[in-house]
């Protein structure tokens, strides 16, 4: 667990893998890849590692693997 209590909180860098993720730079969030809204780590529980992006919630995963899917970027 981070520790927010020690300098200003940031936007940390991952590396999504397939049912977990890898800290890239120390942050204490990430920015869901759709609404834009910020997802603290501790509550990061939606990502797709083909395309590396971050999702706020079920919903905007599905919806946008369901984009992916139509555009031929996911299988």
């Amino acid at each position: 667990m981070l520790d927010r209590t020690k300098g200003p909180e940031r936007a940390a860098e991952l590396r999504y893998l397939s049912g977990d993720f890898q800290i890239v730079k120390l942050g204490t969030h990430v920015y869901c890849a759709i609404s834009r809204k910020p997802i603290p780590l501790e509550e990061l529980r939606y990502w797709n590692a083909d395309v590396q992006e971050a999702y706020a919630s079920a919903e905007i995963a599905t919806k946008r693997a369901e984009e992916l899917r139509a555009k031929g970027r996911l299988k």
